[in-house]
């Protein structure tokens, strides 16, 4: 994870990209990003995650060899989803004390992706959500968190281990320092209202159901977008990890939302959000019923997954 953070970014450098029939060259900024849009003359045939190819055309280093990598870009054609998805990823899916620095700084650097632990049931609702029966392109989930590109890795690693739906991450800006570490994830979180408005207007006809916490502002971000797309917001669920007097907040801005004919839930767990998706149609039945076994079944796992695997190791040794 230090490294993670301690890592130098490589400007100036000249990469190609080639996605299906079209190339282009771009140039990484001072940061060591890069970014491309590319214009299509008719729509692609299939939404869905898709082939894309980066070459490294500078040489960077002495006897460098060839540095040619294959990633993934999803593309999702409007009308082809019931809704989408928005989620934050701290204290909605990960479970991050991410207003408790101490707390946070543990977690950050005795733990990894396969032993860091999801909400309960988090997998079986998000599962739910993004697979809608009978249709042959799936709801897409974005995630919008405060967590920096840094993490990227480890979050896409974490949901492919703990199963839950793929989706493109919409994060801040590398950070590359040890006190950066300590704050990451912090800031004013409004990045986060830019590049979810960036979704609402890249797809246009598709409503979307915005899922957060009560640890930092996704009430307040949520409510905004609310109000600027009024039409488009289905159902927002806001877990409770505060414990304080934000929840009286959010429940402020809950009663301020029904005007638009949106509600906001400030729910306990995971299954008391899937019990009102159900409700409201958003879910089937068995689905819900899903979550609500995955949550309580979950509810009784033990709060370190590294002990356990040594208790079972040591175990099964003294059994030998």
């Amino acid at each position: 994870m230090l490294s993670r953070y301690m890592s130098s970014p490589i400007p100036d450098v000249r990469v190609g990209i080639f996605l299906f029939d079209q190339e282009c060259i771009v140039e990484t900024d001072e940061n060591g990003y890069f970014e491309k849009d590319f214009m299509f003359n008719k729509p692609l045939a299939i939404s869905g995650w898709h082939k894309v190819r980066y070459k490294v055309l500078d040489k960077i280093v002495e006897e460098q060899e060839e540095l040619e990598v294959e990633g993934e870009v999803y593309i999702h054609r409007n009308g082809e989803a019931k809704y989408g998805v928005i989620s934050d990823v701290d204290d909605t899916i990960l479970i991050s004390h991410a207003t408790k620095i101490l707390s946070k700084l543990r977690l950050i650097l005795t733990k990894n992706s396969k032993t860091r632990l999801p909400f309960t049931g988090v997998a079986a609702f998000y599962n739910a959500l993004h697979h809608e029966p009978g249709r042959s392109v799936q709801n897409p989930v974005f995630y919008v968190s405060s967590s920096e590109w840094n993490l990227y890795d480890f979050l896409e690693d974490f949901c492919e281990v703990r199963n839950i739906p793929k989706g493109p991450f919409l994060l801040q800006d590398l950070k590359t320092s040890l006190w950066k570490l300590i704050k990451s994830g912090g800031g004013n979180h409004y990045h986060k209202l830019e590049k979810i408005k960036h979704l609402m207007l890249t797809f246009e006809d598709m409503p979307f159901i915005l899922i957060g916490d009560s640890g930092q502002r996704d009430s307040l971000l949520y409510a905004e977008i609310t109000r600027q797309f009024p039409e488009r917001v289905k159902a927002i669920y806001i877990r409770d990890v505060s414990k304080s007097r934000k929840d009286e907040k959010v429940n402020a801005i809950a009663r301020e939302l029904l005007v638009h004919n949106v509600e906001m839930l400030l729910v306990a767990d995971t299954e008391e959000a899937a019990r009102h998706a159900y409700e409201n149609g958003l879910i089937t039945r068995e689905e819900m019923l899903h979550v609500v076994e995955e949550t309580r079944g979950q509810s009784l796992r033990p709060t370190s997954l590294v002990g356990q695997l040594v208790r079972s190791e040591s175990h099964q040794h003294n059994s030998g």
